[in-house]
């Protein structure tokens, strides 16, 4: 494939770090056809300081359009966000010799935008995010809505597990086979095998049945390491999530008890509506 792996990378946009694939990628996720000779160029945003990916891949077809595509194991409400910071970077990069006080027009490839999901939890085959839902309810101001934000950014959201989005796999042949490859890892993993021979088991199967067969011969090692960090990194987000709510929930108990006691409540009914200990309610109500 002759692609970079200096930087830090995941399985996903190292596999799709090809022109070719890319292309084919793109005509399944939005079921057209593309002239064989168009062109598409790479130009996945990177910090040159710290050698690591901004954003997993962004590229230009024919320099009428640029695709900006996420691959996440967990659904992040802010995407539609992130993904605006993203393609004003990009066209910044794109404009970064041309004089944009001109008083000729700067053309601009049209832009779109995909998450490709592939985690755990359920989630449908298909949805749609729009940047216009984190947007503050003006009416508390006395403005009338109007019917379309001044500004707006829609994501595709489409579930690549396998097995899911059939019709989407079927139209490109990498992009199934990448989702078998990490739903036999998966499998393995949940059998029992530890987290390392699991994926070193996965890699052997995909192999010996003609499943990403070429790229996992040659990026077996690459392949094994970059899955592995990925896992472990969604593990402690996971658990920084799970804290962070133990966090909140033990905030709002102790609000609420010190809302009871300032009301003269009695430490056993605190206890009970809260689920306390006696001790903590004693300190609460020290001041501690």
């Amino acid at each position: 494939m002759g692609v970079s792996i200096n930087y830090k990378n995941n399985v996903f946009s190292f596999l799709f770090s090809d022109p070719d694939i890319l292309k084919e990628l793109y005509c399944a996720l939005e079921n057209v056809s593309l002239p064989d000779d168009i062109p598409v160029n790479i130009n996945t945003l990177q910090n040159v300081l710290y050698m690591e990916k901004i954003n997993d891949i962004s590229f230009e077809i024919g320099g009428k359009l640029v695709v900006l595509i996420e691959h996440q194991s967990t659904i992040n409400p802010n995407m539609a966000l992130r993904l605006l910071m993203y393609i004003a970077r990009v066209y910044e990069k794109m404009t970064e010799d041309k004089n944009l006080y001109s008083r000729n027009e700067i053309k601009l490839p049209k832009p779109e935008f995909f998450v490709l999901y592939n985690g755990k939890d359920p989630y449908p085959d298909e949805s749609v995010m729009k940047l216009s839902a984190a947007f503050e309810d003006a009416k508390s101001l006395g403005l009338l809505e109007k019917d379309s934000p001044a500004l707006e950014l829609v994501v595709k959201v489409l579930n690549i597990n396998d097995g899911r989005n059939k019709e989407t796999a079927r139209r490109c042949k990498t992009l199934a086979q990448y989702s078998a490859f990490i739903a036999k890892a998966r499998e393995l993993e949940d059998e029992g095998a530890s987290r390392e021979d699991a994926i070193h088991q996965a890699i052997v199967y995909c192999r010996s049945h003609d499943i990403l067969k070429e790229f996992l011969e040659k990026h077996a090692k690459e392949v094994l390491n970059m899955l592995m960090t990925e896992w472990n990194w969604d593990d402690a987000l996971a658990v920084r999530y799970d804290e962070g709510m133990e966090r909140g929930m033990m905030q709002g108990m102790e609000k609420t008890a010190r809302n009871a006691l300032a009301e003269g409540a009695s430490i056993e009914f605190v206890k009970k509506i809260t689920g306390l200990e006696i001790d903590a309610i004693k300190n609460l109500q020290a001041g501690d």
